[in-house]
């Protein structure tokens, strides 16, 4: 079954979107920064196999760190139009901006498509004020 989806095409698009956006006006000690949602399905998946994939994919990439929700999806197939749902992982990742945070997520995406033979894998980018 594949993943939750927003189409890989439009990875570059949400990013420079998003990072082309005034930043915003962020008060006391939050700073402007993204927050990257990423959509895995996981019905082929284990708990193991997605912890390792995190500790091997997402870890070395976001070292500062992330969240980790679980959530149950949908999605319709564009080919039969039936509507297919799934256990899901959303991995939130709050960045500052920075040029390669483009590259870092889509090799994220792109490693977990391969690994568990996934179509897609969902990506939301939006701006937000952080603090930590």
């Amino acid at each position: 079954m594949r993943a939750l989806a927003i189409g890989f095409g439009l990875l570059a698009l949400c990013l420079t979107a998003a990072g082309a956006q005034t930043p915003l006006q962020c008060s006391g000690a939050q700073k402007s920064w993204l927050v990257a949602d990423l959509l895995f399905g996981t019905s082929h998946v284990s708990e193991a196999g997605f912890a390792r994939f995190l500790a091997r994919e997402v870890t070395p990439r976001f070292p500062e760190g992330f969240t980790v929700l679980d959530a149950r999806g949908q999605w319709r197939n564009p080919d039969n139009k039936k509507i297919a749902r799934e256990r899901s992982k959303v991995v939130m990742i709050a960045m500052p901006p920075d040029p390669g945070n483009e590259d870092r997520l889509a090799k994220i995406i792109e490693a977990y498509k391969i690994r568990f033979k996934q179509q897609s894998v969902g990506l939301i980018v939006r701006p937000a004020c952080v603090s930590f």
